[in-house]
């Protein structure tokens, strides 16, 4: 009789020891569980727009024809990004979001001017060729949450 009482003192430790790790896991996420994850919906958000942008041939033409500086690139907001990509990618922001683009050289680098203490989504296209012009350029479009 005694070895079957250590056995079963045994079998109760373990299912305390599992009560215990259960409830501090839970604990523990708690915190994590509460957030959701738009990653994929923003990724998918801007391939769409970028895409539309690549496989439109006009847009194309005044994104090749933009004389872009030795370095840092053309923002969204500068004089020198073509208009109708920017109404574009303007009209295309979700109200969940707010966005910003940046046109470079293929060569270069294409980052934000600025550090945002959030979460920062970006994608980027490459806009290579018409049959006229062969001089390739990176539009690169950065989104997070409002």
């Amino acid at each position: 009789m005694k070895n079957k009482r250590g056995w079963i003192r045994i079998v109760e430790a373990f299912v305390a020891l599992l009560l215990i790790i259960g409830v501090l896991l839970i604990v523990i996420n708690k915190g994590y569980l509460g957030k959701s994850d738009i990653s994929e919906k923003v990724y998918e958000a801007e391939k769409s727009v970028l895409r539309e942008i690549e496989l439109n041939d006009s847009l194309r033409k005044e994104i090749l024809g933009v004389d872009l500086p030795a370095e840092g690139g053309v923002k969204l907001d500068d004089d020198k990004m073509p208009q109708d990509v920017k109404k574009k990618i303007i009209n295309w922001v979700p109200s969940y979001l707010e966005c910003t683009a940046k046109l470079c050289r293929m060569d270069e680098l294409c980052k934000m001017d600025s550090y945002l203490d959030k979460e920062v989504y970006a994608k980027s296209v490459g806009i290579t060729a018409t049959l006229q012009n062969y001089s390739p350029r990176k539009l690169t479009l950065f989104c997070w949450e409002k």
